[in-house]
């Protein structure tokens, strides 16, 4: 574990300037900073290097660092730093040098604690259930609509069929009997001559 140097803490409002000092290390290399809310920056846990001393004199940044713009160095190795203070930059600020010794600057961004939280898990759900509810809901009172809509056009077109189809009806009641049609003699076919019968002697 490298050696502890000078441990520093600053106090700022967003929109403040604090200078970030490396003391105490004979030959800076980097800058660490560890995140007191990572959540609030949609980060992880943990350390992440945000900025290295290059020997051309011109220090490289981190390309993921929240500091964009915010962070510049005072004097041409990056033993001295300037931040533009902005919600959630509430951490620690590690240089570390070439020979493992290391400074740490505390800071904590006031309203940090108040303002800058992470959403709440169970804050997500109402807000997606009560659309998909409303969906279900209007999907269901549309589907029993078509229902309806398609018994009743069945109904409609099955009455004048009926009313066309139905022709004479036998109203006789239950019980009621056909009566064979009586075939009168000699309605059909040649007439017989019926026999004479004598009526007595003459």
């Amino acid at each position: 574990m490298a050696p502890l140097g000078i441990l520093t803490s600053l106090v700022g409002r967003p929109g403040d300037r604090v200078n970030l000092s490396c003391e105490g290390v004979s030959q800076p290399s980097r800058w660490v900073w560890a995140p007191s809310f990572p959540a609030c920056k949609g980060l992880s846990k943990g350390r992440r290097p945000i900025l290295w001393a290059s020997p051309s004199g011109t220090p490289t940044a981190s390309p993921v660092q929240p500091f964009a713009s915010r962070l510049r160095t005072l004097d041409l190795d990056i033993r001295r730093l300037e931040l533009l203070l902005s919600t959630g930059d509430s951490g620690t600020f590690i240089c570390k040098g070439q020979h493992q010794g290391e400074s740490r600057t505390v800071l904590h961004v006031l309203g940090d604690l108040a303002n800058c939280r992470a959403p709440e898990p169970t804050q997500v759900y109402p807000q997606i259930l009560i659309p998909l509810l409303s969906v279900g809901l209007v999907l269901g009172l549309g589907a029993l609509g078509l229902v309806w809509w398609l018994r009743s056009s069945t109904r409609e077109s099955r009455a004048p069929e009926a009313s066309r189809g139905g022709g004479a009806k036998d109203f006789r009641g239950p019980g009621s009997r056909v009566e064979p049609a009586v075939r009168r003699p000699g309605s059909y076919g040649p007439q017989k001559a019926l026999p004479t019968v004598p009526s007595g002697p003459s």
